[in-house]
């Protein structure tokens, strides 16, 4: 849609007051600006024609004007400026990440709250996706009488350490000559590709063990694509009280129990894995339980394959332009650690 350079800088005004404070813009806010030589009466009946065409909204008769989700898609497909971080912002996310960590699932939960405290929204970041992936090794190391722990190894590092039933009997040498086939079975080939024939091999290998074969085979599985709950993690929940101004106690719930059950969070961002950065509003979210919200992401890679992808969930009147900085930003830092990571191993 098509309006004048006027209608253009009026709404782009609105949308920058309202993200800014939240309240309603009146004609003489904007008039008082600098750049606009308008009258109030001219800005009025601009304000006017915008809320006509769908652009504006007026949530009581006598205040100002608040932009639409359909104003807010203009905005960022339009009008939007990605800022680069200032120095300071920049140290205060290196900071996040200055402790050494050695697990994939320790850099992931860095993620989550970094991105919670420097937007100050409901951060979510999706774990590795790594079924398309090259398994290195599979190691399966008794700790206890009845446990052991699972170690995955791909081309993207160190996955996941999951713990497992093993059947009363069993020795370590048993669980290491397992480990050795396992690994000779699968290395050099991505789990999509040898998990047809996985489950035949591990019954042929694990004699009166049925349910250890399926243990093992649901922790490689799991490991390797972790799924649902297990797959996703979820920062700055508590921010959800900086909403209350425009949700109501019925949202909220509903809101909460999407956070909890985490499964339709875990769909939508598996689907953003394949875009390098998504902006959905309102209600071009999938979730009906995010009509009144925006989700912002980006992805996170090794090798120029995307793994995963990390974003937030905040109200539609989000500073986009620094939430999608922030974004690239943390995204650049994964991204170094996880292929120091590949470096480490190799």
């Amino acid at each position: 849609m098509d309006l004048s350079e006027r209608k253009i800088g009026i709404l782009k005004a609105v949308i920058d007051d309202y993200i800014m404070t939240g309240l309603p813009i009146g004609s003489r806010t904007i008039s008082k600006k600098s750049g606009f030589e308008l009258s109030s009466a001219t800005i009025r009946n601009e304000m006017a024609d915008l809320e006509e065409l769908g652009f504006l909204e007026q949530p009581h008769t006598s205040a100002g004007r608040i932009p639409s989700q359909q104003a807010y898609r203009f905005y960022v497909d339009r009008l939007m400026k990605v800022v680069k971080l200032n120095p300071s912002e920049a140290e205060r996310i290196k900071g996040y990440f200055q402790d050494k960590m050695s697990e994939v699932g320790q850099v992931m939960e860095k993620a989550a709250k970094v991105l919670s405290d420097t937007t100050h929204h409901i951060s979510m970041v999706l774990k590795p996706q790594l079924k398309k992936s090259i398994i290195k090794r599979i190691q399966i190391v008794k700790i206890t009488e009845r446990k052991a722990i699972l170690l995955v190894v791909t081309d993207a590092g160190l996955v996941t350490d999951t713990v497992i039933v093993v059947p009363e009997g069993i020795t370590p040498d048993y669980l290491e000559m397992i480990s050795n086939m396992l690994t000779d079975k699968l290395a050099s080939k991505t789990l999509e590709q040898a998990e047809n024939d996985l489950k035949g091999f591990m019954c042929e290998t694990v004699r009166d063990g049925s349910d250890f074969v399926t243990d093992v085979i649901n922790a490689i599985e799991t490991s390797v694509e972790p799924h649902g709950e297990k797959g996703i993690l979820l920062g700055g929940t508590q921010n959800i009280i900086e909403y209350s101004d425009y949700m109501s106690i019925e949202k909220a719930k509903n809101f909460i129990s999407v956070l909890e059950t985490k499964d339709m969070l875990y769909e939508m961002m598996k689907k953003a894995t394949q875009l390098e950065f998504s902006v959905t509003i309102g209600h071009e979210n999938q979730v009906k339980e995010l009509y009144d919200m925006s989700v912002v992401t980006a992805t996170y890679k090794i090798g120029g394959k995307s793994l995963g992808s990390f974003g937030v969930i905040g109200p539609t009147r989000m500073d986009y332009g620094k939430v999608i900085s922030i974004l690239g930003y943390v995204s650049h830092s994964l991204n170094s650690i996880l292929s120091s990571f590949i470096e480490s191993e190799d």
